[in-house]
């Protein structure tokens, strides 16, 4: 009887290191193009740094974030973002609240309900939707769907006014979180369906015929097999889209009233929010230089949240998405 050992060679061990002159440039050039990411960050997190240390000393860090009031011309400035960074965190939650059903939704009829033509279509316009720039996503809010948004907030008033967050004391209904929500989930849409439509493209069909041969139909066989499977990625997906809702400048700019004295906790059709991004983008070209400090410190706490809330959703997706290791 033969030997096994004798026949089977042994398994060769792939180098950690290139060894032709070729792999080694191209090594070289991907590594420095990685690193340089990495110092990037931290280059631009230590400018911020710099140039906001004045605001934090002055103002103090807890007051800084958490107080209320934004006043420029006292004899000693109040600059306090704590409306502003509750205000970025409710526009977000709803947007991301709108978009997730309808990204999900999306995800699943072109993995598995469209012809594939159709599905093709539907992807391609999705991803040219991630690709219109924010400051026409924000026109078309501030033309076309605020008035929409409006109505709808002054019905959600009239039939549900006795719940405290459809109250609306002004009688006004532009420029409301809801409307800022909205814009905001047109723009996170792309990003939680494409990243969904991927995991569920990775699914084990054999799961998903077993249930259906089972006698599951369509909902349960989506309810549970294919979505407890994805939860994973789903939920990286959507703290990814989070990340850039709580980013964004210009479209909410356009259809949020800012309001710094008072931080609204819960009326989303009361015209009265916050978004630091736009906060930055209505002082900076006419602040002092304590206040320009001010709003550089404003950028520093919303880089920090969004690096941190990215960094949780790349851990996720990873987790979610094994075979990319």
């Amino acid at each position: 009887m033969t030997d096994q050992s004798a026949v089977i060679p042994p398994r060769r061990k792939l180098k950690d290191k290139p060894s032709t002159t070729p792999d080694r440039l191209f090594y070289g050039i991907s590594s420095a193009a990685a690193y340089s990411t990495i110092v990037l960050v931290v280059a631009i997190m230590f400018f911020l740094m710099l140039r906001a240390w004045p605001a934090f000393e002055q103002q103090g860090l807890f007051n800084f974030v958490f107080g209320s009031g934004w006043d420029a011309t006292q004899e000693t400035p109040i600059f306090h973002i704590g409306p502003m960074l509750y205000g970025s965190f409710l526009v977000a939650a709803i947007g991301v609240i709108l978009a997730v059903p309808m990204s999900i939704s999306i995800a699943y009829f072109i993995e598995f309900m469209a012809p594939k033509p159709v599905a093709k279509t539907t992807a391609l316009l999705i991803d040219l939707l991630s690709a219109i720039p924010s400051v026409v996503i924000g026109l078309w809010g501030l033309t076309v769907f605020s008035p929409v948004g409006a109505h709808w907030g002054e019905m959600l008033h009239n039939t549900f006014g006795f719940l405290p967050i459809f109250q609306n004391d002004s009688d006004n209904f532009l420029r409301t979180p809801l409307i800022a929500g909205f814009v905001v989930a047109v723009m996170i849409v792309p990003i939680i369906a494409s990243i969904t439509r991927e995991i569920f493209s990775q699914i084990d069909q054999d799961l998903i015929k077993a249930s259906l041969a089972l006698g599951g139909n369509r909902e349960s066989t989506f309810r549970k097999v294919i979505l407890p499977t994805a939860t994973g990625g789903i939920v990286g997906g959507v703290l990814l889209a989070l990340g850039r809702a709580l980013g964004e400048t210009v479209a909410i700019f356009f259809v949020l009233n800012l309001v710094f004295s008072d931080v609204n906790w819960y009326k989303i059709i009361s015209p009265e929010g916050g978004a630091i991004a736009s906060l930055i983008l209505a002082r900076f070209s006419e602040g002092t230089a304590a206040e320009i400090s001010a709003l550089l410190a404003a950028g520093v706490v919303l880089f920090a949240f969004t690096l941190v809330i990215n960094s949780l959703a790349s851990y996720i997706v990873a987790k979610a998405q094994p075979w990319r290791k």
